[in-house]
């Protein structure tokens, strides 16, 4: 179910996170040109963020992608963390 709310695709750099250390997400070459994948899928890691910097709250991603709640919430847990790091 669509929910009114336009999906984005990532304009700029500008946000981008480095998730190799992150379980939840990885790179195959080939797959998605290699960019970092949610495990067991083809949704880039950075799409969801990118959705949520766009005003996507975690729920409505979840039900747009059809994923799991719990796993885009850590996704964003993950960017979130990252991105403090990297402000310091």
């Amino acid at each position: 179910m669509m929910l009114g709310i336009e999906a984005v695709e990532p304009t700029h750099a500008e946000g981008q996170v480095d998730w190799q250390d992150c379980a939840l997400v990885e790179t195959i070459a080939g797959k998605v040109s290699g960019a970092p994948l949610l495990k067991g899928t083809r949704m880039p890691a950075q799409t969801i963020i990118d959705n949520i910097d766009a005003g996507m709250t975690p729920s409505e991603v979840a039900e747009t992608w059809q994923l799991d709640l719990a796993t885009v919430i850590a996704i964003h847990a993950f960017a979130e963390t990252y991105r403090a790091r990297a402000a310091r």
